[in-house]
């Protein structure tokens, strides 16, 4: 069945959710590559919510349990049987919510209003990675609908603002451990900004998860290949 614009409108929902800051289950475990792909699809859209206001929803966050945590919080298994975590580059491992990815290991944690979890860079705050999620009575992520029209619709109607016109460089599916996920790498510009991202979304433990990770398109390609390892390590664990 394919993805109608309400239920992607939903996504909005997530900036009233409470944050769960410093969970319990949550931890760090401390321990790239090809040029930006061909336009395979290129959309001129707007749509409902911006991305160009970000700077208004930060605030620190309380810091992360320590590496000492981990012994206790961890579960190998669920995170894909001791898996070695990329040089410069951090794990967030939340046993509560069921997922998981890297971020570089120089970036700090901080509040994004409506998400989970997320972190910047230290100097440029745009350059960052968040996720979110919602509950759904979907088992899997392909239940959406076509991966296109998935991503077409999610970029066009929740992620640009009516003023910015959004266009989708490059769309992926991937599974891992039985599980399917959407990736993407899209842009949105108006007038006097532009911002490049890439965006992960899979469904599983009963939610829909987001991550995003970007930065401003005037240093897209100097950090390109680095963000890109955030965004393929997102992961739904069990729970």
């Amino acid at each position: 069945m394919a993805a109608s614009v309400s239920s992607l409108l939903s996504l909005r929902c997530a900036s009233t959710f409470p944050q769960q800051l410093a969970a319990p289950n949550s931890t760090v475990l401390s321990s790239s590559t090809a040029s930006r792909p061909s336009i395979v699809n290129a959309y001129a859209c707007t749509g409902t919510d911006g991305m160009f206001n970000e700077e208004g929803y930060f605030k620190r966050r309380p810091i992360l349990l320590g590496i000492g945590a981990l012994a206790t919080t961890l579960n190998p298994a669920s995170f894909g049987s001791a898996e070695e975590v990329p040089k410069n580059y951090e794990a967030f491992v939340d046993l509560s919510d069921g997922y998981s990815y890297y971020y570089p290991s120089d970036w700090r944690e901080f509040d994004f209003r409506g998400h989970d979890s997320a972190f910047k860079d230290r100097y440029l705050q745009l350059q960052n990675v968040r996720v979110s999620f919602l509950p759904t009575d979907k088992s899997d992520i392909r239940e959406l609908g076509p991966m296109d029209e998935v991503i077409s619709n999610l970029v066009r109607h929740v992620y640009a603002a009516p003023s910015q016109r959004a266009t989708i460089f490059d769309m992926q599916e991937r599974n891992y451990n039985g599980k399917n996920y959407y990736s993407f790498e899209y842009e949105l510009t108006s007038p006097n900004f532009s911002r490049t991202a890439f965006a992960t979304i899979a469904i599983g433990n009963g939610k829909y998860y987001t991550l995003i990770v970007g930065a401003n398109e005037r240093r897209w390609k100097r950090v390109r290949n680095k963000l890109k390892v955030v965004a393929d390590s997102f992961k739904v664990l069990d729970i």
